[in-house]
């Protein structure tokens, strides 16, 4: 890829990247790559290949791309919890799990007042260790990303697990699709995708974190200019990196669209990693892309 590799809508989006950086595709082969996780200790990256039902892992020290985990019990987003645990939606098990650093799997969440979930989604940990996903119904629409089933939890939630007591509730209810999910780097903001698209929203909102681990003053942030939006992350700037159909969007604080990543597939997600948290790696259809950025994303755990 050439200079093409990115759009410039803001002067600010000018010390965002390095023109001599050029997207690169490190592996293809998947039918629809998600959840990308880094895993600094290793230099590791694990993605998921839903429809394959398998994790992928790729090693940054040689390059080399390998099955990680297969049945996945179709897992989708990941992240690494405080302790530097494995956490992960699975839409095949309607879960959310947590991996021990001894290989046992702790069940985080898999119904909610008695109800199985519909399909988590995407997860991500606060410095409080409490557990916050999405819970849209992509993995019980068809059998393609999941089993085909009836939706039995009542909606599409938001939803907030209690590091102490295990507590699970609603943080937020009137989402049509919940998707990717991002705190601010002072994790006082937690910016939330809807990706339903079409006559449906196709946007992001921002809503402040109160100490009791509410949400409140929810408000539109941004609308997805190509397609919809799907995971996203932070850098320390505070600027959201947010996947599109046409690349990774990066937004100011403000919430303006200030520039573009192009990538030529269409985007699930994307992550920071490398030791610096200066290359940013973008899960796109059936490929894992990377870049070098001369800004670092912020830091997690």
């Amino acid at each position: 890829m050439a200079a093409t590799d990115y759009v410039v809508l803001d002067p600010r989006f000018s010390e965002c990247f390095n023109r001599t950086a050029h997207v690169e595709r490190l592996w293809t082969g998947g039918r629809w790559t998600e959840g990308p996780v880094y895993f600094p200790a290793a230099r590791h990256l694990l993605f998921s290949d839903i429809p394959n039902n398998r994790i992928m892992r790729f090693d940054e020290g040689d390059g080399s791309v390998c099955v990680f985990r297969q049945p996945s019990n179709y897992a989708n987003g990941h992240t690494v919890d405080r302790q530097g645990r494995l956490v992960s939606c699975e839409h095949g098990g309607r879960r959310v799990i947590r991996v021990e650093h001894d290989g046992r799997v702790t069940i985080i969440a898999d119904d909610y007042d008695g109800k199985p979930l519909n399909s988590p989604n995407d997860v991500v940990v606060r410095s409080d260790n409490s557990i916050w996903f999405t819970d849209p119904p992509y993995g019980i629409l068809s059998d393609y990303e999941g089993h085909k089933a009836d939706s039995e939890v009542g909606g599409n939630f938001v939803f907030r697990v209690d590091a102490t007591t295990g507590e699970i509730r609603i943080v937020v209810h009137d989402f049509v699709r919940p998707n990717g999910l991002a705190f601010s780097p002072d994790e006082r903001r937690l910016y939330i995708v809807d990706s339903a698209g079409g006559e449906h929203p196709k946007h992001i909102r921002v809503f402040d974190v109160t100490d009791e681990g509410t949400l409140v003053n929810g408000r539109w942030f941004a609308d997805c200019t190509t397609g919809r939006f799907d995971g996203l992350r932070v850098d320390e700037a505070g600027r959201l990196w947010a996947s599109a159909d046409d690349g990774v969007h990066c937004i100011d604080p403000d919430g303006t669209l200030i520039g573009k990543v192009l990538i030529p597939e269409i985007c699930s997600n994307v992550v920071f990693g490398g030791v610096k948290r200066n290359r940013l790696f973008v899960t796109a259809t059936t490929s894992l892309y990377s870049v070098m950025l001369p800004i670092n994303g912020v830091k997690t755990f």
